[in-house]
Order: C-alpha cells, then sequence, then structure tokens
C-alpha cells in the first residue's frame, strides 16, 4: 500500500480549505483517509494559513509516506524537516 500525505479540499464554493491527510495513494482526492495532521487556508493572513503536527508528520515520513509537492512546500516553509 503505498501512502500519501495530500491535501483534501473542504470549505464551499470560490472559499478553498483544505486538510493536510494522510491517504492510501489509490484513494479519492477528497475520499477516505487515515488520519489528518493538519490544515491550510489560502485566504486568511501569512501567520494563521498552516496548522501542522509536526510529530504526526514525522512519524508518517519516517515510516516511509510521500508528500505531494504542494505538501512537500508547506513541510519546508513549516519547519517539519528541521524537526527531525
Amino acid at each position: 500500500m503505498a501512502v500519501k500525505i495530500r491535501l483534501t479540499r473542504m470549505g464551499s464554493k470560490k472559499k478553498p480549505f483544505y486538510r493536510v491527510v494522510v491517504a492510501d495513494s489509490r484513494a479519492p482526492r477528497d475520499g477516505k483517509f487515515i488520519e489528518q495532521i493538519g490544515y491550510f487556508n489560502p485566504l486568511v493572513a501569512e501567520g494563521d494559513q498552516v496548522k501542522l503536527d509536526v510529530e504526526k508528520a514525522n512519524k508518517w515520513l519516517g515510516t516511509g509516506a510521500q508528500p505531494t509537492d504542494t505538501v512537500k512546500a508547506l513541510f519546508k516553509k513549516h519547519g517539519v524537516y528541521d524537526a527531525k
């Protein structure tokens, strides 16, 4: 089973809100997921855009979960890779 760390879209039309989730790569984008590890809200001020559980993210990265390109950029920007 290939596990991905990716974004799932929430919110209403023209007001996106994303959850950072760990999911099976075969599951649909907004479908079944294993665990939620944070959120990303692109419509608010810069300081409140992202909340991540760094411990859970590092646990999943350590077990072989692959982040998508967008999630990888969020992790780099918010210090997930630095906390190892």
